[in-house]
């Protein structure tokens, strides 16, 4: 893992998913900004949006709150909250109904007991802790030259992927039931629906990048490991 102050050519095994999460940050940036100066014909706010979608579907005891932060919007499953930002509770711009609708399917898998949204809250708080102590076993092991530190390492970050992985299905269902909110309840014009995809499918391509990095990074990790025995 350490080459002093060469090149470690196991970084070529990560470099991609570098590029991809540049890219897929500067598409979600600029896909977000673009339709966030669009107005939707109806002038619903993200507020108004999230707030007529979860009452339609029987969750009128589920608040919709104002959070700080650009692109911080989530549905919390821990206190049933659902909470969008500025740009998106106050705005009636397309990305804004868009996102706001996709924060309602989070808050609609949770009542409905979707499968992989309950295993990703299950496994959430090993992986939060894998994510973070994997490194100091992993850097650990590898000055000590101690094995079992890195397998412990691996096997802590390995859950850290897991949590990425199981995250996609989560969101891409997500962003499938928002387009089916908005077109289903006549909340957007039907060609509307199109600008609002297209906002959900550039978020979406981040969580493909941020699996991407996470399996990669695992698949060196493995090969540096194996380079020890």
């Amino acid at each position: 893992m350490f080459y002093g102050y060469g090149f470690d050519p196991t970084f070529i095994l990560i470099l991609p998913a570098i590029i991809l999460a540049a890219y897929a940050q500067s598409k979600v940036s600029s896909t977000f900004n673009k339709y966030l100066r669009v107005r939707n014909s109806y002038g619903h706010t993200g507020y108004e949006v999230a707030r007529r979608i979860l009452d339609i579907n029987g969750l009128q005891d589920v608040p919709v709150e104002l959070v700080r932060g650009r692109l911080s919007d989530h549905y919390d499953p821990r206190t049933r909250v659902l909470r969008l930002s500025q740009d998106v509770y106050n705005s009636n711009s397309l990305a804004s109904v868009g996102v706001a609708a996709h924060e309602c399917g989070h808050a609609i898998q949770h009542s409905e007991g979707y499968a992989p949204l309950v295993i990703r809250n299950a496994i959430a708080p090993v992986a939060s802790f894998g994510s973070q102590a994997a490194w100091l076993f992993i850097i650990a092991g590898f000055i000590f030259s101690w094995v079992n530190l890195i397998d412990v390492g691996i096997l802590l970050f390995s859950a850290a992927v897991a949590f990425q992985v199981i995250t996609l299905p989560v969101e891409f269902n997500a962003s499938s039931r928002a387009i089916a909110l908005l077109e289903g309840n006549g909340l957007v014009p039907s060609d509307e629906i199109g600008p609002a995809r297209e906002v959900l499918n550039a978020a979406a391509l981040t969580y493909v990048a941020a699996t991407f990095a996470a399996v990669m990074q695992l698949v060196r990790l493995l090969v540096l490991r194996g380079r020890r025995d």
